[in-house]
């Protein structure tokens, strides 16, 4: 939920980054949250782009977010799909959202407390894996229209998300 979604972007050129982002990491940060990216990359598995390309455009944004003063503690990604993956790549697991397992992956690694933590996601997915994983506050970002959901609450302007901060 940091870019708008143009399905599958490799390239830093085709990256458009979600108005108000980088504002919503430093009132996050101020607050004492770690920032974290958590994202399926079926685009790996379907062998649209290498995870080398995803790598090289994921140093690429954390560096654009460093410029704007906001450190990424880490980016989790899953490249796995269990029916378009291909070869090694076509597989079922806890980590591809709606699972949880990137989330318990970070909490393992950080020792976060998952129920003081706040999700900001974009597609129902990324609730459902927060909820899953037992964060406290899952919200979900929709720039236009209404959408059914389990989430905390659905935000239309990331600025709304600042009310959420404790």
């Amino acid at each position: 939920m940091i870019n708008v979604d143009h399905a599958y972007v490799f390239k830093p050129d085709n990256f458009e980054f979600i108005d108000g982002i980088f504002e919503l990491c430093k009132v996050a940060k101020r607050h004492g949250y770690l920032i974290f990216v958590i994202t399926n990359q079926a685009g790996i598995g379907r062998g649209y782009y290498t995870e080398q390309e995803f790598l090289e455009l994921t140093d690429w944004m954390c560096q654009t977010f460093l410029r704007q003063d906001v450190d990424i503690a880490k980016v989790y990604y899953c490249p796995f799909h269990p029916d378009y993956g291909i070869g090694k790549y076509k597989m079922n697991t806890p980590n591809r959202k709606p699972g949880p397992g990137m989330l318990q992956q970070a909490k393992a690694e950080f020792q976060l407390d998952l129920a003081s933590s706040i999700l900001v996601g974009d597609k129902e997915t990324d609730i459902e894996a927060g909820i899953a994983a037992g964060v406290g506050c899952n919200l979900l970002y929709v720039a236009a229209g209404l959408a059914e959901t389990r989430a905390t609450a659905i935000v239309k302007r990331l600025s709304d998300v600042t009310n959420f901060f404790g």
